[in-house]
């Protein structure tokens, strides 16, 4: 199994748009964003939807680093913004003493 937290914790990404992603966790709304952004009737599992949510970032990034103009700042943060919320919402590893 992945693990997505780690994944997460080591994305390099610009701070600014770190910063506006967790300023914008507060008013995450799981059923509206998720089925926006993941184009999905219904939202999916965290663990079905954060592979998605990834790869969604990863070409976003792609689009910023290259300077192309179809780069969305606003998506960028809001697909941030839907991969720390998901996180949030996985169970738990035991924690082995």
């Amino acid at each position: 199994m992945t693990d997505f937290r780690t994944l997460l914790a080591d994305l390099r990404r610009p701070r600014l748009l770190i910063r506006a992603a967790r300023f914008g966790i507060e008013d995450y709304c799981r059923d509206r964003d998720l089925k926006r952004l993941l184009n999905a009737d219904s939202p999916a599992s965290p663990e079905k939807a954060l592979p998605r949510l990834l790869s969604e970032e990863e070409r976003l990034e792609e689009t910023r680093k290259a300077g192309d103009a179809s780069y969305s700042l606003n998506r960028h943060i809001e697909v941030l913004i839907a991969l720390m919320a998901e996180v949030r919402l996985l169970p738990r590893a035991p924690q082995q003493i």
